[in-house]
């Protein structure tokens, strides 16, 4: 994890937030592994995994994981189907995504 976000971090350790990292990638994908966004419980975020679909996709699972009060959840974007297409997306592949919230 990158140092600002380690200092972002500490500056809201009393806080509840899910921290998504991409685990691997296959085919086009906006970011790699080893990406971070840091999601707040009211949506807003800190950092990008890339934007558009997928990081709103992530960003949902994130505050689902945030207001079930999971440890941690792994979900799977696919960027490949017909949704991608239509939306003209540029992007054509997989993010296998770690979510873990701390101070649930």
């Amino acid at each position: 994890m990158k140092r600002e976000f380690v200092n972002y971090l500490r500056g809201h350790e009393k806080e509840t937030l899910a921290i998504a990292t991409i685990l691997q990638t296959k085919g086009s994908t906006p970011r790699k592994a080893g990406t971070t966004m840091i999601v707040h419980p009211d949506g807003g975020i800190f950092g990008t995994i890339g934007g558009g679909r997928a990081e709103n996709e992530i960003r949902l699972a994130a505050l689902d994981a945030l207001n079930n009060k999971e440890h941690h959840r792994r979900i799977m974007v696919d960027l490949n189907d017909d949704v991608a297409v239509k939306e003209g997306m540029v992007c054509g592949g997989n993010l296998d995504v770690w979510i873990e919230t701390q101070n649930v």
